[in-house]
């Protein structure tokens, strides 16, 4: 009998439906007013093109160093070739759920994955496709394996529980550093990224 689906098309899927399950709550709870949006805005951050890259309102005001540094330290990886130099697998499956947005492609490090936050090396970096079909860096995920140690925290900003198709008890957290996300920095999906 043929295979219908193969390990990594089920744990594929099987990762799009923790996502879907675990985050049309979060979204609606984070989605901020339109008046809390336009009102709260204290500061941009533009990329080399001078396009918006992300803002950052009160509530993220705390996380504006932070999230600066992490924007350089992974600004190289723009070019998938330092990608996966660095050690991040390319991967073809990219996550959008309708209604909800999109997150791209997910480029893993597996040999990020471990106990400990390291603002400058999230575990995985996510891709758009760009004009002319080449992939446009738009945020980063880290995923941080619970061990018992105390929940990790972006500043003052805490890490989701689970999040991933890993197998064993975690935090994640998507940053949308490279692409500004309507619906906040630290929202899992983005409405304006698709798949193609």
């Amino acid at each position: 009998m043929k295979q219908i689906f193969s390990a990594r098309q089920l744990l594929f899927a099987l990762f799009v439906l923790l996502l879907v399950i675990g985050c049309e709550k979060q979204i609606e709870t984070e989605k901020p007013s339109d008046t809390q949006s336009v009102n709260t805005v204290q500061n941009n951050v533009t990329g080399d093109d001078g396009a918006l890259v992300f803002r950052i309102d009160a509530s993220q005001h705390a996380n504006a160093d932070l999230l600066k540094s992490l924007r350089a330290a992974t600004s190289r990886f723009n070019s998938t070739t330092q990608a996966i130099d660095a050690g991040y697998e390319p991967d073809d499956h990219c996550v959008a759920v309708p209604g909800l947005g999109g997150m791209g492609y997910h480029w893993v490090n597996g040999s990020l994955i471990d106990p400990v936050f390291d603002l400058q090396k999230p575990e995985v970096v996510l891709y758009e496709t760009g004009p002319g079909g080449n992939l446009r860096l738009v945020a980063v995920e880290y995923i941080v394996i619970n061990t018992g140690q105390a929940r990790p925290m972006f500043g003052d900003y805490p890490f989701d529980i689970g999040g991933t198709p890993v197998q064993v008890p975690h935090w994640s957290l998507h940053v949308w550093v490279h692409k500004e996300n309507p619906n906040g920095v630290f929202v899992k999906f983005n409405p304006t990224v698709s798949c193609p």
